[in-house]
């Protein structure tokens, strides 16, 4: 494993991630045709797990990789319209950047990268986690949390917290046809939250679900440590569903 308002006020069903965005800070418009989605960190686990659903559902993906050759490879291995490169090509070429980097790499990588990112809505799905004997636990971010971090580190993009409790083995596991789980998505910008929730809506079986701002994306980050507390419990690869919703 890797805002805006208390009420909905629209339809999510209603939302086409392929709809531009325009708010009032420029962000770089959704192409209406195929828009193009890059995963920094793209080779690992749950990058690649995600590019293979997203491009499943039809959009063009980019994988980013510190090693484009490995990038390359992996892009190799998933269906659809895929390909790889470096981080700094991925963050070029996407018009959505989904972060699925490992906790340890995720500053340097996000400074390095703040000006491919610029005007780009940044989708940030790591978990800073550390783990010994007794499991899985939260690690402190002196920003309050990896996406809130990401944030600070990228003024100039609007960053999302989502896709925080997908497993991995799900999304890469060629039997299943349909990932049954929530996904909570977080941010300060409606527009960009409502365009997430519908990108994850193309996944089936998964649905977005609007979580609240960026400040609260500490918990949701914190709770996949529980997650995985249940999933080694249960030999499960558990999610969430969110009732009454």
């Amino acid at each position: 494993m890797n805002g805006c308002q208390d009420d909905r006020m629209s339809d999510p069903a209603a939302v086409d991630p392929t709809t531009p965005v325009a708010p009032a800070t420029p962000v770089a418009p959704v192409a209406p045709a195929t828009p193009v989605v890059a995963v920094l960190g793209g080779t690992g686990e749950q990058g690649r797990g995600l590019a293979r659903r997203l491009a499943m559902s039809g959009l063009r993906v980019v994988l980013g990789s510190r090693d484009p050759a490995r990038a390359v490879a992996a892009a190799a291995g998933l269906p659809g319209e895929v390909s790889g490169t470096d981080n700094a090509g991925a963050a070029t070429a996407g018009a959505l950047v989904v972060v699925a980097v490992p906790w340890t790499g995720h500053r340097e990588l996000l400074l390095s990268l703040a000006d491919e990112l610029s005007g780009k809505i940044v989708i940030d799905c790591v978990n800073p986690l550390g783990f010994d004997k007794q499991g899985a636990y939260a690690l402190p971010v002196p920003e309050g949390s990896a996406a809130e971090q990401a944030q600070v580190l990228l003024p100039a993009s609007r960053v999302v917290a989502a896709f925080h409790h997908v497993s991995a083995v799900l999304l890469l596991d060629e039997t299943v046809d349909t990932v049954d789980t929530d996904v909570l998505v977080l941010g300060d910008d409606r527009a960009v939250t409502d365009l997430v929730q519908a990108l994850a809506d193309r996944i089936p079986g998964m649905r977005g679900i609007y979580g609240g701002r960026l400040r609260n994306a500490h918990q949701v980050e914190a709770l996949t440590a529980n997650l995985i507390s249940v999933n080694h419990r249960y030999r499960a690869h558990a999610g969430l569903r969110v009732t009454d919703v």
